[in-house]
Order: structure tokens, then C-alpha cells, then sequence
């Protein structure tokens, strides 16, 4: 293990974030007018003694590109109805880029996400070098159709004030055969600077793994937890043998993982790599994969998003360890069966944008 130990509670880590807040958005207005970066650098070079040193980078192979250990996520948590206050989560975004935090991982799919991270992006500190991943999911009328895809860049173009946009995944694998090679044709057109294919799902691992072996992607993301470790067994190995870099999603399970360990305390050995929080827990055992690049994870609470950030400090588990905290996780009841459990649990009135709305209608209509 390797880093420095945390030697700050939350509630202090949290104050000095939030006046670090105050800092970027006035640095951010102050950049409009004169196009200064220096007070942001200084703000976030603060932040980074204040949360005990640098972020933990990691390289993509292929381009020797460093990216932040964590990234943020933004299904479902920043998705919100037209006219509803974005307030929470830009304090969220800012709070995460203060942090040191660099990737952001979003979709035209995420209902009104994407236009938001365009916003909250526009806003952020120029030497920040904020790294954008976001994705195509499109079929044409005919096979092989590329216009609707090519309409969706153009669109997150736009919403995302964006060009080139530096990671174009095809998103969950749809319409692959077509939209692979049109990635590939963008790179080199200077469009996006890579390409990237994703899935959420473990039955997706093994055709994941046939793209990663053909060479046609830079970038995998892949769902992989503490509690889902499928990737680890070829996917992963696969990735590492390729130069390719890997994105984590549902790192959390989609906060099953934080309802079943409620009312748990945080084993001792935790101190060790310098976890303070279930959360910080679960996200340093992903991050310390070799093969992974950065770990996403969505939030729409200031709060948590903070606890999160504390991950991405300090030593991280070794291989030892890591089986150490699987094995505690297995003593846990409920552990082994969280696939069953829903998403969100607990927080389904929580997330009401676009998505939640549509799902509710399609609901409504079957029931009727």
C-alpha cells in the first residue's frame, strides 16, 4: 500500500471544501472577464493539502493520459424536470471538481444530464482540464445508418459545449458493428479523442471482452464491485494486456451495498488504508485494481459527494487486504444476495426527472 493517512474528520474536510466552492465560482466569473485561471490552480492545490495530498491518478495505457481515481457518475442523480432547481447538484459538480476530481461520465440517455454537466462544465476552472466521457446510442433506419448517431454527437456537441469531446463510448453495446467503427472514423477526424464501449451488466462481460481483444477501443467501462467481481476473472486481465483503460460503474451496486452494511460498524482494519466511511471502503477496494483507471460514482448529496472525494486520498488495500475486506463483506447477512435487491433502495422518490417520469407513464399505460 502506498499514500499518507488521512489525518482530517468530514466535518472539517467538508467546511474546507465548501469555502473552496465560494473560490471557484468566483474564480470562475473572474475567468469570464479577464480569463484568469491562478486563483482556481491555487484553490484546488489548497483542497489537495487540506484532503492529505495529491488525488490518486492513474494512467490511461494507450495515451499515458492521467485521469482521477474517482469520477462522477450522473444517471438518475442529475437527471431532473424542466423548471426544477439545479442548485443541489451544481454544488455537487463544484464540490467534486474542488476536491480534485477530474472525469465526468454522462449520456443523452441520462434525461436532462447531459445538459446540465454542459452547464456545470462551462462554469468550471479552465486549468481544471476536466476529462468528458460521454456516449452514442443510436440505430438508423437501415443497417448501417450512421445518421442518428452522427445527429447525437452533434447534439452533445451542443450540450456540452464540447469539441472534441475526449471519450465517445457506444453505449451498452447498441448497434456496436456500426457505431464502433464510426467512433474510430471521428478520432481520426479529431471529433472525439477516443473511443470507448460500455455495459452495466455481467452477461455483457464476454462481448465486452471481444472488443477489448480486437483492438478497437481505448476505453472499457464495466460494472465491478466488491460484490460483483466477474470482471476481474477476463475482462480486466484483458484490458491491462491491451493498454486498455478501464471506467467502473456501479461501484455502490446502486447503494445496495450502503443498505446492507446500515447498522454495521466500519471494520477496524479499514484505518489501514484509510477508510473512514463505508463508502470510502468500497470505493478504495475498486480503485486498487490495477487495471482500473477510475471509479464512477453518482451522487445528487453535497454531503456524500464529499465522503466520496476521501477515497481517492491516501493508501489503497493491497491484493492481501482486498480479499480481507471480501471475506468481512461475506459475514455480513443480506451480502451475498444484493442482486435480488432493487436499486436505489429506499430512494425511489428521490430521483424524479425525465427518466423516472417516462417509466412512471409506461407503468400507468400497462396497468390500465
Amino acid at each position: 500500500m502506498t499514500g499518507t493517512m488521512i489525518g482530517l474528520d468530514r466535518r472539517g474536510f467538508l467546511g474546507a471544501v465548501g469555502g473552496a466552492t465560494v473560490t471557484l465560482a468566483a474564480s470562475g466569473a473572474a475567468q469570464a472577464q479577464t480569463g484568469g485561471t491562478q486563483a482556481a490552480g491555487a484553490t484546488t492545490a489548497a483542497m489537495g493539502a487540506t484532503m492529505g495530498g495529491a488525488p490518486i491518478t492513474r494512467q490511461i495505457p494507450r495515451t499515458g493520459q492521467s485521469l482521477t481515481a474517482l469520477g462522477l457518475g450522473t444517471f438518475l442523480t442529475f437527471d431532473l424536470l424542466p423548471g426544477a432547481s439545479r442548485q443541489q447538484i451544481q454544488d455537487v459538480f463544484r464540490l467534486y471538481v474542488a476536491g480534485g476530481g477530474r472525469v465526468v461520465d454522462t449520456s443523452p440517455l441520462y434525461g436532462s444530464a447531459e445538459a446540465s454537466v454542459g452547464a456545470f462544465l462551462s462554469q468550471a476552472p479552465a486549468d481544471a482540464q476536466m476529462f468528458l466521457a460521454n456516449k452514442i446510442w443510436a440505430t438508423g433506419e437501415y443497417l448501417g445508418d450512421v445518421g442518428p448517431a452522427t445527429d447525437s454527437l452533434e447534439q452533445s456537441k451542443l450540450r456540452t459545449w464540447r469539441s472534441p469531446i475526449d471519450l465517445m463510448q457506444c453505449h451498452s453495446i447498441v448497434n456496436a458493428p456500426v457505431v464502433i467503427p464510426l467512433l474510430q472514423a471521428w478520432k481520426k477526424e479529431g471529433q472525439i479523442r477516443l473511443v470507448g464501449v460500455t455495459h452495466h451488466e455481467t452477461a455483457a462481460h464476454e462481448q465486452l471482452a471481444q472488443i477489448v481483444g480486437k483492438g478497437d477501443v481505448d476505453m472499457v467501462q464495466v460494472n465491478y464491485s466488491i460484490f460483483d467481481r466477474h470482471a476481474e476473472q477476463r475482462l480486466l486481465p484483458l484490458a491491462a494486456d491491451r493498454g486498455v483503460g478501464v471506467l467502473v460503474n456501479l461501484p455502490l451496486e446502486k447503494a445496495r451495498l450502503m443498505k446492507v452494511v446500515e447498522g454495521h460498524r466500519l471494520p477496524g482494519f479499514a484505518s489501514e488504508f484509510g477508510a473512514t466511511s463505508w463508502a470510502q471502503f468500497f470505493l478504495k477496494w475498486a480503485m486498487a485494481h490495477p487495471a482500473v483507471t477510475s471509479v464512477l460514482c453518482g451522487t445528487s448529496d453535497p454531503d456524500h459527494v464529499v465522503d466520496n472525494l476521501m477515497a481517492m486520498h491516501g493508501p489503497l488495500p493491497d491484493a492481501a487486504m482486498r480479499r480481507r475486506m471480501v471475506a468481512h463483506m461475506e459475514t455480513i447477512p443480506g451480502f451475498g444476495t444484493i442482486a435480488s435487491m432493487p436499486w436505489y433502495p429506499g430512494k425511489d422518490r428521490q430521483y424524479q426527472g425525465l427518466i423516472k417520469t417516462a417509466q412512471a407513464r409506461a407503468r400507468a399505460r400497462l396497468s390500465q
